[in-house]
């Protein structure tokens, strides 16, 4: 399975990443190209720890996060469409500056290549192994990606 951790998979992204533009359309959801790029950044910020996050798992997912995470981490079928965003990953401006978002998503990817966030809760799942973040990272990354075709 493809996980975020390989170096082939984040120079993949990063290049998918380099090639969305402001005329990329999605195939599905609501944001535009520059909405998801930001929503991006937040979710891998997240992730990689690099703000004062509080990490904390919601009540729906301590009764299915973990059957959730199994389903999801399984196997290579990309994410589903359609999955709602947390609230606190949802970009509400329309507008700005998508290479800004861009530049910060590719050095963002790249730092996966040297993960250590030990506290890291999925607001969902739980507690996940680092091979799990390392799967489900390359997946919600290549979701977006998908998303605008790239």
């Amino acid at each position: 399975m493809k996980t975020i951790f390989d170096p082939a998979a984040r120079e993949e992204l990063i290049n998918r990443i380099n090639s969305l533009d402001e005329k990329s359309t999605r195939q599905w959801g609501k944001m535009n190209a520059y909405q998801m790029a930001k929503h991006c950044t937040i979710w891998n910020e997240w992730v990689l720890g690099k703000e004062n996050h509080v990490y904390k798992q919601e009540f729906l997912g301590k009764i299915f996060g973990k059957m959730a995470l199994k389903s999801n981490t399984k196997d290579d079928r990309p994410l589903g469409k359609k999955m709602p965003a947390g609230t606190a990953f949802t970009v509400k401006e329309k507008e700005g500056d998508l290479k800004a978002q861009k530049n910060i998503w590719a050095e963002q990817i790249a730092g996966y290549g040297h993960f250590s966030n030990p506290d890291f809760v999925h607001d969902f799942f739980g507690k996940m192994t680092k091979e799990e973040i390392g799967i489900f990272a390359y997946k919600h990354n290549d979701h977006h990606l998908r998303q605008f075709s790239v």
